[in-house]
């Protein structure tokens, strides 16, 4: 086997969330702060770092990548095919492409953790469909049920452009 060589376009990454040119989301009652982007990986995955807030999380979905997901504090519930696992801080899930799943922060407490996404292109999608927001720790906009309404109206319409069904 040969390892092809070096690629010296492709630089070094070092990712902060408090970084000024951190991107920051409002998304399904949390923040997403988009770490490592497809542009940076020259396509190969994204890491995004989540905050997901009591009750928060998104409605089942399935997409056609793989995505790893990385409890950093606080405790998610995770439906995977139906079935229901408590994930932990320091727990780390693998959700298989294609099967359908979603996750909700069922304590009283905020969760935080980090999402890769293999390959790209998750965060093009949730650049479309979010709110952007000053910093990881921001308070997401408060929304009418309208413009709640069209941001649901939103996602569902651009879901298949980016790999992924809403169910």
């Amino acid at each position: 086997m040969t390892i092809p060589l070096d690629d010296p376009e492709r630089r070094l990454v070092v990712a902060s969330k408090n970084s000024e040119n951190a991107e920051h989301l409002a998304l399904a009652g949390g923040i997403y702060t988009i770490l490592v982007s497809g542009e940076q990986t020259n396509g190969r995955y994204t890491l995004i770092e989540m905050r997901v807030p009591p009750n928060g999380g998104p409605p089942p979905h399935r997409h056609d990548f793989e995505e790893m997901f990385t409890l950093l504090e606080g405790e998610l519930e995770f439906t995977f095919r139906g079935e229901r696992v408590r994930v932990r801080a320091g727990e780390t899930v693998n959700v298989p492409a294609n099967a359908p799943h979603f996750f909700r922060n069922v304590s009283d407490e905020p969760a935080r953790m980090l999402c890769m996404c293999a390959p790209a292109g998750q965060e093009e999608y949730f650049r479309q469909v979010a709110d952007p927001v000053d910093r990881a720790d921001s308070a997401p906009p408060v929304l009418t049920e309208q413009e709640q309404r069209e941001r649901r109206a939103k996602g569902k319409e651009l879901a298949a452009k980016y790999r992924t069904e809403i169910l």
